[in-house]
């Protein structure tokens, strides 16, 4: 059995990774400009389903896949996050094809203080004094947004909350990241079903088949979604929830610059503010972190 510290080393490394892929995502999906987002998600879901069955077959874990599928409590925990995160998906696709690359990197800045206030009110994890300063700032942040950016807050509070929620059920459930993952994408197949022959019987018609490279880029959806979730599935269960939700930085710095730098989009002043406050929070957060992990290595 890993040691504790092995374990958590090996947690922040799926979870960086994770993160890490979740910043190129814009990219993927701009690529996809011209075709609908409900397409977009339920093919997502349908080809994430299979890339899973394949990785559960390798690695032998079809034992614990009809272990999950055949217990009841694990069956609706992870049908309920698996409508958490393909709502997650969904306002992150609409968000990027109507140009709101910056509101959804500010909910996922927003999201590590939706994670700490759930790891304090469900899993009764403790915060100092000086992570509750952080919290502080980050709602500061978010109330001034939500008092001059109504029209995108709902993309940003959207995304935080949906990914939390997920972040939050995941953990509880005990059930490896893998058949998880494979049991989400199952519960999610009739919605997505149902959204390709809504899609398909509209006017524009499924963009699968139309082209050889929007038809690639939607068949490649399973592998793009599934690397990362299964990384930041097995990192939920080795790291504290507070600790996990803040290292997440890690996006919504790349998807800001992103959509500064690549995308263009303007940044209004009301988010710069929202901004440097969110900011000032995790470097408050990671500093406390940094001085506790010395106070212990000393003692």
């Amino acid at each position: 059995m890993q040691s504790t510290p092995s374990r958590r080393s090996g947690g922040l490394a799926q979870a960086f990774g994770a993160y890490f892929i979740w910043c190129l995502f814009p990219l993927y999906f701009a690529a996809l400009h011209a075709v609908s987002p409900f397409e977009v998600v339920a093919w997502r879901l349908l080809f994430t389903l299979p890339f899973c069955l394949v990785i559960v077959a390798v690695l032998r874990q079809g034992t614990q896949l009809r272990a999950a599928l055949g217990n009841p409590r694990i069956l609706g925990a992870l049908a309920l996050s698996g409508l958490l995160i393909g709502t997650n998906w969904l306002v992150y696709v609409i968000a990027v094809m109507e140009g709101h690359v910056l509101a959804a990197s500010l909910g996922y800045y927003i999201n590590p203080l939706v994670n700490v206030l759930a790891g304090t009110l469900f899993l009764r994890e403790r915060l100092s004094r000086m992570q509750w300063t952080a919290v502080s700032l980050a709602a500061i942040g978010v109330a001034i947004l939500s008092w001059g950016a109504l029209d995108t807050l709902w993309i940003s509070m959207g995304l935080a909350l949906s990914f939390a929620g997920y972040a939050l059920v995941r953990k509880l459930t005990p059930v490896e990241s893998l058949p998880g993952l494979t049991v989400e994408t199952l519960v999610l197949l009739v919605p997505a079903l149902g959204m390709l022959l809504w899609q398909g019987s509209s006017p524009a018609g499924l963009a699968m088949g139309q082209s050889l490279t929007t038809s690639l880029l939607l068949a490649c959806a399973g592998i793009v979604t599934g690397i990362p979730l299964l990384l930041f599935a097995g990192a939920a269960r080795k790291l504290d929830f507070s600790v996990l939700g803040f290292i997440q930085f890690v996006t919504p710095t790349g998807v800001f610059l992103m959509g500064l730098f690549v995308f263009g989009e303007p940044l209004r002043s009301i988010q710069i503010v929202c901004f440097l406050f969110i900011w000032t929070a995790i470097a408050v957060f990671c500093w406390d972190l940094l001085s506790r992990k010395r106070k212990t290595a000393t003692a």
